[in-house]
């Protein structure tokens, strides 16, 4: 009968601790995305409230280079159309 109690209280112990393990693992993953890794979204937060062009300085940067890669490409589009190297006729392709 106390083997019982025993075996009873130590499967209820062993559960109250797997729950808490996994409530800590859960609170761990919520401070690392909190407190680090969303730390620079943060700051960038806080810079915009003080200089507006300093804090989007990174979207200006992808938009300057987005626009030389679209240059780029058209220029190489352009080159190769002025050598006629494109086959456009309508059956260049076997599928069709």
């Amino acid at each position: 009968m106390y083997q019982f109690i025993l075996i009873t209280l130590f499967h209820a112990l062993v559960r109250a601790l797997k729950f808490y393990i996994m409530t800590d693992f859960f609170y761990a993953i919520e401070d690392l995305f909190v407190n680090v890794l969303f730390a620079p979204f943060d700051a960038l937060r806080e810079l915009e409230l003080e200089n507006w062009t300093a804090a989007n300085i990174l979207n200006w940067l992808f938009i300057v280079v987005g626009f030389v890669a679209f240059t780029y490409w058209m220029l190489q589009l352009k080159k190769y159309n002025d050598n006629n190297e494109e086959n456009k006729s309508i059956t260049s392709h076997s599928y069709l």
